[in-house]
Protein backbone atom coordinates (compact mmCIF):
# COMPACT_ATOMS: atom_id res chain seq x y z
CA UNK A 1 0.00 0.00 0.00
CA UNK A 2 1.30 3.47 -0.85
CA UNK A 3 0.97 5.98 2.02
CA UNK A 4 -1.01 9.17 1.33
CA UNK A 5 0.54 12.56 0.71
CA UNK A 6 2.98 11.40 -1.96
CA UNK A 7 3.97 12.40 -5.46
CA UNK A 8 5.56 10.58 -8.40
CA UNK A 9 9.37 10.50 -8.47
CA UNK A 10 11.87 8.75 -10.67
CA UNK A 11 13.84 5.98 -8.97
CA UNK A 12 17.50 6.39 -8.04
CA UNK A 13 17.28 10.19 -7.94
CA UNK A 14 20.44 12.00 -6.89
CA UNK A 15 20.84 15.72 -6.50
CA UNK A 16 23.61 18.11 -5.64
CA UNK A 17 23.04 20.84 -3.08
CA UNK A 18 21.39 23.73 -4.85
CA UNK A 19 21.27 21.74 -8.12
CA UNK A 20 18.79 19.67 -10.06
CA UNK A 21 18.19 15.98 -10.45
CA UNK A 22 17.49 13.74 -13.39
CA UNK A 23 15.33 14.00 -15.34
CA UNK A 24 15.56 17.76 -14.88
CA UNK A 25 13.43 18.31 -11.80
CA UNK A 26 14.67 19.94 -8.64
CA UNK A 27 14.40 17.71 -5.57
CA UNK A 28 15.24 19.13 -2.17
CA UNK A 29 12.91 17.09 0.01
CA UNK A 30 11.19 19.15 2.71
CA UNK A 31 14.17 21.44 3.14
CA UNK A 32 13.33 24.71 4.93
CA UNK A 33 12.24 27.62 2.82
CA UNK A 34 14.76 30.32 2.03
CA UNK A 35 15.64 32.18 5.20
CA UNK A 36 14.98 29.28 7.57
CA UNK A 37 18.72 28.69 7.91
CA UNK A 38 19.00 32.25 9.25
CA UNK A 39 16.09 31.57 11.58
CA UNK A 40 17.81 28.49 12.94
CA UNK A 41 20.98 30.49 13.41
CA UNK A 42 18.94 33.06 15.27
CA UNK A 43 17.74 30.36 17.67
CA UNK A 44 21.40 29.84 18.58
CA UNK A 45 21.92 33.49 19.38
CA UNK A 46 22.45 34.15 23.07
CA UNK A 47 23.32 30.51 23.59
CA UNK A 48 24.92 30.26 27.05
CA UNK A 49 27.27 27.39 26.44
CA UNK A 50 24.58 24.76 26.07
CA UNK A 51 21.53 27.00 26.10
CA UNK A 52 19.36 24.86 28.35
CA UNK A 53 16.04 26.22 29.51
CA UNK A 54 14.96 25.93 33.12
CA UNK A 55 13.46 22.52 33.81
CA UNK A 56 14.31 18.94 32.98
CA UNK A 57 16.12 17.63 29.94
CA UNK A 58 16.01 14.47 27.82
CA UNK A 59 18.82 13.11 25.66
CA UNK A 60 17.51 10.75 23.00
CA UNK A 61 18.93 8.98 19.95
CA UNK A 62 17.41 9.83 16.58
CA UNK A 63 18.55 6.82 14.56
CA UNK A 64 18.92 3.10 15.30
CA UNK A 65 21.13 3.58 18.35
CA UNK A 66 24.86 3.99 18.98
CA UNK A 67 24.72 7.74 18.28
CA UNK A 68 26.94 8.74 21.21
CA UNK A 69 24.25 9.66 23.73
CA UNK A 70 26.47 8.69 26.67
CA UNK A 71 29.03 11.31 25.70
CA UNK A 72 26.35 14.02 25.75
CA UNK A 73 24.79 12.85 29.02
CA UNK A 74 28.26 12.91 30.58
CA UNK A 75 28.74 16.45 29.29
CA UNK A 76 25.41 17.69 30.68
CA UNK A 77 25.29 15.78 33.97
CA UNK A 78 26.85 18.44 36.22
CA UNK A 79 23.90 20.75 35.50
CA UNK A 80 21.38 18.30 37.01
CA UNK A 81 20.62 16.67 40.35
CA UNK A 82 19.85 13.26 38.86
CA UNK A 83 20.27 11.23 35.69
CA UNK A 84 17.46 8.77 34.99
CA UNK A 85 17.10 5.79 32.64
CA UNK A 86 13.47 5.17 31.67
CA UNK A 87 13.49 2.32 29.13
CA UNK A 88 15.29 -0.71 27.78
CA UNK A 89 17.71 -3.08 29.43
CA UNK A 90 21.30 -4.13 29.05
CA UNK A 91 20.73 -4.56 25.33
CA UNK A 92 21.67 -0.88 25.19
CA UNK A 93 25.22 0.34 25.65
CA UNK A 94 26.52 3.83 26.32
CA UNK A 95 30.24 4.53 26.16
CA UNK A 96 31.85 7.36 28.13
CA UNK A 97 35.49 8.25 27.52
CA UNK A 98 37.30 10.07 30.35
CA UNK A 99 40.96 10.61 29.58
CA UNK A 100 42.34 7.22 28.64
CA UNK A 101 39.52 5.36 30.42
CA UNK A 102 36.50 4.01 28.58
CA UNK A 103 33.40 3.17 30.60
CA UNK A 104 30.92 0.88 28.83
CA UNK A 105 27.58 1.28 30.60
CA UNK A 106 24.56 -0.90 29.89
CA UNK A 107 22.03 -0.36 32.69
CA UNK A 108 23.52 2.26 34.99
CA UNK A 109 22.99 5.86 33.82
CA UNK A 110 26.02 7.63 32.37
CA UNK A 111 25.91 10.16 35.21
CA UNK A 112 27.54 7.61 37.51
CA UNK A 113 30.98 8.78 36.33
CA UNK A 114 30.31 12.20 37.88
CA UNK A 115 30.60 12.45 41.69
CA UNK A 116 27.64 13.86 43.58
CA UNK A 117 25.01 12.95 40.96
CA UNK A 118 22.07 10.69 41.76
CA UNK A 119 21.54 7.95 39.16
CA UNK A 120 18.07 6.43 38.84
CA UNK A 121 16.87 3.34 37.00
CA UNK A 122 13.16 3.86 36.44
CA UNK A 123 10.27 1.42 36.39
CA UNK A 124 10.28 1.28 32.58
CA UNK A 125 13.71 -0.40 32.52
CA UNK A 126 14.13 -4.18 32.63
CA UNK A 127 17.00 -5.14 34.94
CA UNK A 128 19.29 -8.12 34.57
CA UNK A 129 20.62 -8.55 38.14
CA UNK A 130 23.21 -11.21 37.36
CA UNK A 131 26.83 -10.77 38.53
CA UNK A 132 27.88 -12.48 35.30
CA UNK A 133 25.89 -10.56 32.69
CA UNK A 134 23.93 -7.87 34.50
CA UNK A 135 23.96 -4.90 36.81
CA UNK A 136 25.96 -6.53 39.61
CA UNK A 137 28.74 -7.12 37.09
CA UNK A 138 28.48 -3.50 35.99
CA UNK A 139 28.68 -2.26 39.58
CA UNK A 140 31.75 -4.39 40.25
CA UNK A 141 33.43 -3.16 37.06
CA UNK A 142 32.84 0.50 37.94
CA UNK A 143 34.16 0.04 41.47
CA UNK A 144 37.29 -1.67 40.12
CA UNK A 145 37.98 1.52 38.14
CA UNK A 146 37.56 3.74 41.18
CA UNK A 147 33.97 4.85 40.53
CA UNK A 148 31.86 5.00 43.69
CA UNK A 149 28.56 3.11 43.48
CA UNK A 150 26.43 3.35 46.61
CA UNK A 151 23.79 5.88 47.62
CA UNK A 152 24.21 7.48 44.19
CA UNK A 153 22.37 4.57 42.53
CA UNK A 154 18.67 3.91 42.94
CA UNK A 155 16.65 1.18 41.21
CA UNK A 156 12.87 1.15 40.93
CA UNK A 157 11.18 -1.59 42.90
CA UNK A 158 8.69 -1.72 40.01
CA UNK A 159 11.26 -2.34 37.28
CA UNK A 160 10.94 -5.82 35.83
CA UNK A 161 13.65 -8.45 36.16
CA UNK A 162 15.38 -10.19 33.27
CA UNK A 163 15.72 -13.73 34.58
CA UNK A 164 18.13 -16.34 33.17
CA UNK A 165 15.23 -18.19 31.55
CA UNK A 166 14.40 -15.08 29.50
CA UNK A 167 17.71 -15.48 27.66
CA UNK A 168 16.88 -19.13 27.03
CA UNK A 169 13.54 -18.06 25.58
CA UNK A 170 15.18 -15.38 23.45
CA UNK A 171 17.48 -17.94 21.84
CA UNK A 172 14.73 -20.53 21.37
CA UNK A 173 12.35 -18.08 19.72
CA UNK A 174 15.05 -16.86 17.33
CA UNK A 175 15.86 -20.47 16.45
CA UNK A 176 12.21 -21.30 15.81
CA UNK A 177 11.68 -18.13 13.76
CA UNK A 178 14.76 -18.87 11.67
CA UNK A 179 13.34 -22.29 10.78
CA UNK A 180 9.84 -21.09 9.98
CA UNK A 181 9.42 -20.62 6.22
CA UNK A 182 8.95 -17.00 5.18
CA UNK A 183 10.06 -15.47 8.46
CA UNK A 184 13.16 -13.38 9.11
CA UNK A 185 14.74 -13.35 12.56
CA UNK A 186 14.57 -9.98 14.32
CA UNK A 187 18.27 -10.06 15.15
CA UNK A 188 17.89 -9.79 18.92
CA UNK A 189 20.90 -9.31 21.18
CA UNK A 190 19.90 -12.48 23.02
CA UNK A 191 19.82 -10.63 26.35
CA UNK A 192 16.25 -11.68 27.20
CA UNK A 193 14.84 -8.17 26.87
CA UNK A 194 11.88 -8.97 24.61
CA UNK A 195 10.72 -12.00 26.61
CA UNK A 196 10.95 -9.97 29.83
CA UNK A 197 8.79 -7.17 28.42
CA UNK A 198 6.38 -9.79 27.09
CA UNK A 199 6.06 -11.27 30.59
CA UNK A 200 5.40 -7.77 31.90
CA UNK A 201 2.40 -7.60 29.56
CA UNK A 202 1.35 -11.13 30.54
CA UNK A 203 1.31 -9.91 34.19
CA UNK A 204 1.06 -13.26 35.96
CA UNK A 205 4.41 -14.29 34.43
CA UNK A 206 6.47 -11.33 35.63
CA UNK A 207 9.04 -10.79 38.38
CA UNK A 208 9.75 -7.26 39.56
CA UNK A 209 12.85 -5.95 41.32
CA UNK A 210 10.95 -5.52 44.57
CA UNK A 211 10.11 -9.24 44.52
CA UNK A 212 13.81 -10.11 44.81
CA UNK A 213 13.82 -8.99 48.46
CA UNK A 214 10.54 -10.73 49.37
CA UNK A 215 11.37 -14.48 49.68
CA UNK A 216 7.80 -15.66 50.22
CA UNK A 217 6.39 -13.64 47.35
CA UNK A 218 9.22 -14.65 45.05
CA UNK A 219 8.77 -18.37 45.73
CA UNK A 220 5.06 -18.25 44.92
CA UNK A 221 5.64 -16.30 41.70
CA UNK A 222 8.55 -18.39 40.47
CA UNK A 223 6.70 -21.63 41.15
CA UNK A 224 3.92 -20.53 38.82
CA UNK A 225 6.19 -18.96 36.21
CA UNK A 226 8.62 -21.86 35.94
CA UNK A 227 5.85 -24.44 35.60
CA UNK A 228 4.53 -22.59 32.55
CA UNK A 229 7.96 -21.79 31.11
CA UNK A 230 9.07 -25.42 31.20
CA UNK A 231 6.07 -26.44 29.12
CA UNK A 232 6.61 -23.67 26.56
CA UNK A 233 10.37 -24.09 26.30
CA UNK A 234 10.12 -27.84 25.87
CA UNK A 235 7.83 -27.33 22.87
CA UNK A 236 10.03 -24.60 21.36
CA UNK A 237 13.18 -26.68 21.80
CA UNK A 238 11.53 -29.70 20.21
CA UNK A 239 10.49 -27.64 17.16
CA UNK A 240 14.00 -26.15 16.86
CA UNK A 241 15.64 -29.54 17.30
CA UNK A 242 17.50 -28.41 20.42
CA UNK A 243 18.02 -29.93 23.83
CA UNK A 244 16.36 -28.26 26.82
CA UNK A 245 16.98 -28.96 30.51
CA UNK A 246 13.96 -27.92 32.61
CA UNK A 247 14.41 -24.83 34.78
CA UNK A 248 15.23 -25.73 38.38
CA UNK A 249 12.99 -23.84 40.79
CA UNK A 250 15.18 -24.06 43.89
CA UNK A 251 18.36 -22.98 42.13
CA UNK A 252 16.60 -20.12 40.39
CA UNK A 253 15.05 -18.99 43.67
CA UNK A 254 18.38 -19.15 45.54
CA UNK A 255 20.17 -17.15 42.84
CA UNK A 256 17.47 -14.51 42.65
CA UNK A 257 17.35 -14.01 46.43
CA UNK A 258 21.14 -13.65 46.53
CA UNK A 259 21.01 -10.99 43.83
CA UNK A 260 18.22 -9.23 45.69
CA UNK A 261 20.26 -9.01 48.90
CA UNK A 262 23.14 -7.39 47.04
CA UNK A 263 20.82 -4.91 45.36
CA UNK A 264 18.67 -4.22 48.45
CA UNK A 265 20.41 -0.92 49.37
CA UNK A 266 19.58 0.49 45.94
CA UNK A 267 15.91 -0.57 45.65
CA UNK A 268 13.38 2.21 46.28
CA UNK A 269 10.16 3.73 44.99
CA UNK A 270 11.81 5.84 42.30
CA UNK A 271 8.55 7.54 41.28
CA UNK A 272 8.34 9.10 44.73
CA UNK A 273 12.05 9.92 44.67
CA UNK A 274 11.83 11.76 41.34
CA UNK A 275 8.63 13.53 42.35
CA UNK A 276 10.30 14.78 45.53
CA UNK A 277 13.27 16.06 43.55
CA UNK A 278 10.96 17.92 41.21
CA UNK A 279 9.00 19.41 44.12
CA UNK A 280 12.31 20.66 45.53
CA UNK A 281 13.04 22.47 42.28
CA UNK A 282 15.78 20.05 41.28
CA UNK A 283 16.47 19.35 37.61
CA UNK A 284 16.47 15.83 36.17
CA UNK A 285 18.27 14.57 33.07
CA UNK A 286 16.54 11.67 31.32
CA UNK A 287 18.81 9.33 29.41
CA UNK A 288 17.19 7.46 26.55
CA UNK A 289 18.40 3.97 25.70
CA UNK A 290 18.34 2.49 22.18
CA UNK A 291 16.89 5.16 19.84
CA UNK A 292 13.74 6.51 18.21
CA UNK A 293 13.79 4.28 15.12
CA UNK A 294 13.78 1.27 17.47
CA UNK A 295 10.69 2.46 19.36
CA UNK A 296 8.19 -0.35 19.74
CA UNK A 297 5.36 1.89 18.50
CA UNK A 298 7.04 4.42 16.22
CA UNK A 299 10.13 2.63 14.92
CA UNK A 300 10.68 0.32 11.94
CA UNK A 301 8.37 -2.35 13.34
CA UNK A 302 8.86 -5.27 13.77
CA UNK A 303 12.63 -4.66 13.63
CA UNK A 304 12.55 -2.64 16.84
CA UNK A 305 13.25 -3.11 20.52
CA UNK A 306 10.56 -3.87 23.10
CA UNK A 307 10.17 -0.52 24.85
CA UNK A 308 9.23 3.11 24.28
CA UNK A 309 12.62 4.55 23.37
CA UNK A 310 11.62 8.12 22.52
CA UNK A 311 10.99 10.99 24.91
CA UNK A 312 7.33 9.93 24.78
CA UNK A 313 8.27 7.01 27.07
CA UNK A 314 9.56 9.16 29.92
CA UNK A 315 6.21 9.54 31.66
CA UNK A 316 5.34 5.86 31.76
CA UNK A 317 8.96 4.80 32.29
CA UNK A 318 9.44 6.93 35.40
CA UNK A 319 6.00 7.81 36.75
CA UNK A 320 6.86 11.49 36.50
CA UNK A 321 4.53 13.61 34.40
CA UNK A 322 6.82 15.37 31.90
CA UNK A 323 5.27 18.85 32.17
CA UNK A 324 8.67 20.36 33.08
CA UNK A 325 10.60 18.62 30.30
CA UNK A 326 11.72 21.86 28.68
CA UNK A 327 14.79 20.52 26.85
CA UNK A 328 14.75 17.60 24.42
CA UNK A 329 18.13 17.03 22.83
CA UNK A 330 18.29 14.68 19.87
CA UNK A 331 21.59 12.99 19.06
CA UNK A 332 22.39 11.81 15.53
CA UNK A 333 25.54 10.59 13.88
CA UNK A 334 26.82 12.28 10.73
CA UNK A 335 26.10 8.98 8.99
CA UNK A 336 23.73 6.06 9.62
CA UNK A 337 24.37 2.71 11.24
CA UNK A 338 22.27 -0.09 12.63
CA UNK A 339 23.00 -3.50 14.08
CA UNK A 340 20.98 -6.64 13.52
CA UNK A 341 18.22 -7.18 10.99
CA UNK A 342 15.83 -4.68 9.48
CA UNK A 343 15.69 -2.11 6.67
CA UNK A 344 18.59 0.31 6.18
CA UNK A 345 18.03 2.21 2.90
CA UNK A 346 21.36 4.05 2.86
CA UNK A 347 23.52 1.04 3.82
CA UNK A 348 26.72 0.84 1.77
CA UNK A 349 27.98 -2.67 1.16
CA UNK A 350 31.18 -1.33 -0.36
CA UNK A 351 34.34 0.62 0.46
CA UNK A 352 32.27 3.56 1.76
CA UNK A 353 30.53 1.38 4.34
CA UNK A 354 33.80 -0.26 5.31
CA UNK A 355 35.49 3.16 5.73
CA UNK A 356 32.75 4.32 8.08
CA UNK A 357 32.77 1.07 10.08
CA UNK A 358 36.56 0.97 10.44
CA UNK A 359 37.24 4.66 11.11
CA UNK A 360 34.16 5.01 13.32
CA UNK A 361 34.88 1.78 15.22
CA UNK A 362 31.33 0.73 14.49
CA UNK A 363 31.03 -2.38 16.61
CA UNK A 364 28.32 -2.80 19.24
CA UNK A 365 29.08 -1.69 22.80
CA UNK A 366 26.91 -4.49 24.16
CA UNK A 367 27.41 -7.31 21.66
CA UNK A 368 30.53 -6.41 19.69
CA UNK A 369 28.62 -7.09 16.47
CA UNK A 370 29.78 -5.10 13.40
CA UNK A 371 27.29 -2.38 12.56
CA UNK A 372 25.80 -1.86 9.13
CA UNK A 373 26.97 1.55 7.92
CA UNK A 374 25.91 4.02 5.26
CA UNK A 375 25.09 7.60 4.37
CA UNK A 376 23.09 9.89 6.63
CA UNK A 377 19.33 9.47 6.23
CA UNK A 378 18.07 13.00 6.85
CA UNK A 379 14.46 12.00 6.31
CA UNK A 380 14.72 9.58 9.22
CA UNK A 381 16.46 12.12 11.46
CA UNK A 382 13.79 14.74 10.79
CA UNK A 383 11.04 12.21 11.59
CA UNK A 384 12.69 11.28 14.88
CA UNK A 385 13.31 14.91 15.81
CA UNK A 386 9.61 15.63 15.31
CA UNK A 387 8.62 12.52 17.25
CA UNK A 388 10.72 13.61 20.23
CA UNK A 389 9.80 17.30 19.98
CA UNK A 390 13.49 18.13 19.88
CA UNK A 391 14.57 21.60 20.93
CA UNK A 392 18.21 21.06 19.91
CA UNK A 393 20.38 18.60 18.01
CA UNK A 394 23.82 17.09 18.50
CA UNK A 395 25.75 15.78 15.50
CA UNK A 396 28.39 13.19 16.36
CA UNK A 397 30.99 11.30 14.34
CA UNK A 398 31.81 14.12 11.93
CA UNK A 399 35.49 13.16 11.89
CA UNK A 400 34.60 9.70 10.53
CA UNK A 401 33.62 11.26 7.20
CA UNK A 402 37.05 12.79 6.61
CA UNK A 403 38.60 11.31 3.50
CA UNK A 404 35.38 10.65 1.59
CA UNK A 405 35.36 12.47 -1.75
CA UNK A 406 31.59 12.84 -1.94
CA UNK A 407 29.04 12.90 0.86
CA UNK A 408 25.47 11.85 0.17
CA UNK A 409 22.39 12.79 2.19
CA UNK A 410 19.11 10.90 1.86
CA UNK A 411 16.33 13.48 1.48
CA UNK A 412 13.46 11.17 0.53
CA UNK A 413 12.58 7.82 -0.98
CA UNK A 414 11.27 6.35 -4.17
CA UNK A 415 8.74 3.59 -3.49
CA UNK A 416 7.42 1.83 -6.58
CA UNK A 417 7.85 4.99 -8.67
CA UNK A 418 6.31 7.37 -6.16
CA UNK A 419 8.35 9.94 -4.25
CA UNK A 420 8.02 10.12 -0.47
CA UNK A 421 9.42 13.08 1.42
CA UNK A 422 8.47 11.66 4.82
CA UNK A 423 10.03 8.72 6.63
CA UNK A 424 8.48 5.29 6.10
CA UNK A 425 8.33 3.61 9.52
CA UNK A 426 6.74 0.46 8.09
CA UNK A 427 9.61 -2.00 7.69
CA UNK A 428 8.27 -3.62 4.51
CA UNK A 429 7.87 -0.27 2.76
CA UNK A 430 11.25 1.02 3.90
CA UNK A 431 12.93 -2.20 2.75
CA UNK A 432 11.46 -1.72 -0.73
CA UNK A 433 12.30 1.99 -0.94
CA UNK A 434 15.21 3.48 -2.88
CA UNK A 435 16.88 6.50 -1.27
CA UNK A 436 16.84 9.83 -3.08
CA UNK A 437 20.20 11.45 -2.46
CA UNK A 438 21.58 14.94 -2.39
CA UNK A 439 25.34 15.22 -2.85
CA UNK A 440 27.82 17.50 -1.12
CA UNK A 441 31.58 17.65 -1.63
CA UNK A 442 33.53 15.75 1.00
CA UNK A 443 36.53 16.94 3.01
CA UNK A 444 39.95 15.39 3.55
CA UNK A 445 41.28 17.35 6.51
CA UNK A 446 41.33 15.56 9.90
CA UNK A 447 38.98 17.15 12.42
CA UNK A 448 39.59 15.18 15.64
CA UNK A 449 41.85 17.85 17.12
CA UNK A 450 39.66 20.84 16.27
CA UNK A 451 37.95 22.59 19.19
CA UNK A 452 36.20 25.58 17.56
CA UNK A 453 33.45 25.35 14.98
CA UNK A 454 35.00 28.11 12.85
CA UNK A 455 38.18 26.04 12.55
CA UNK A 456 36.40 23.10 10.90
CA UNK A 457 37.01 22.72 7.15
CA UNK A 458 34.55 24.80 5.13
CA UNK A 459 33.09 21.68 3.50
CA UNK A 460 32.57 20.05 6.89
CA UNK A 461 30.72 23.15 8.11
CA UNK A 462 28.60 23.14 4.96
CA UNK A 463 27.63 19.54 5.70
CA UNK A 464 26.64 20.36 9.29
CA UNK A 465 24.62 23.37 8.20
CA UNK A 466 22.79 21.43 5.51
CA UNK A 467 21.74 18.88 8.11
CA UNK A 468 20.54 21.68 10.36
CA UNK A 469 18.59 23.40 7.59
CA UNK A 470 16.88 20.21 6.46
CA UNK A 471 15.80 19.11 9.93
CA UNK A 472 14.91 22.68 10.93
CA UNK A 473 16.30 22.44 14.46
CA UNK A 474 19.56 24.07 15.62
CA UNK A 475 22.62 21.86 15.99
CA UNK A 476 24.06 23.00 19.32
CA UNK A 477 26.96 20.57 19.49
CA UNK A 478 29.24 18.89 16.96
CA UNK A 479 31.40 16.00 18.17
CA UNK A 480 34.66 15.19 16.39
CA UNK A 481 35.49 12.18 18.53
CA UNK A 482 34.23 10.21 21.55
CA UNK A 483 36.28 11.95 24.26
CA UNK A 484 35.07 14.70 26.56
CA UNK A 485 37.38 17.25 24.98
CA UNK A 486 36.24 16.42 21.44
CA UNK A 487 32.99 18.35 21.81
CA UNK A 488 32.47 21.59 19.86
CA UNK A 489 29.73 23.89 21.15
CA UNK A 490 28.34 26.21 18.50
Amino acid sequence: MTPPGTSPAPPGTTTTAGGTSAPGKSHTGNAPAQGQGQAVAGQRAGFDGLGLEAGHCAVVGLQWGDEGKGQIVDLLTSRFAAVTRYNGGNNAGHSVHVGENKFALHLIPSGIINPGILNVIGNGVVVDPSPVTGILKEIASLRSKGVAVGDNLRISSRAHVVMPYHKTEDALREAVTAQAAGFEAIGTTGRGIGPCYADKAHRSMAIRVGDLIEPGVLRVKLTQVIAVKNVIYTALAQYAGQAFAPIDLEQTLADALAWGEQLRPHIVDTRRLLSDLQDQGKRILFEGANAALLDVDHGTYPFVTSSSTSALGIGTGTGLYPSKLANRIGVAKAYTSRVGSGPHPTEQLNAIGEHIRTVGNEFGTTTGRPRRCGYLDLTAVRYSAQLNGCTALVLTGLSVLSGLETLKLCIGYDLHGTRHDDFLPDADQLEAATPIYEELPGFTEPTGGIRAYSDLPAKARAYVERVEDFVGIPIRIVCVGPKREQVIVR
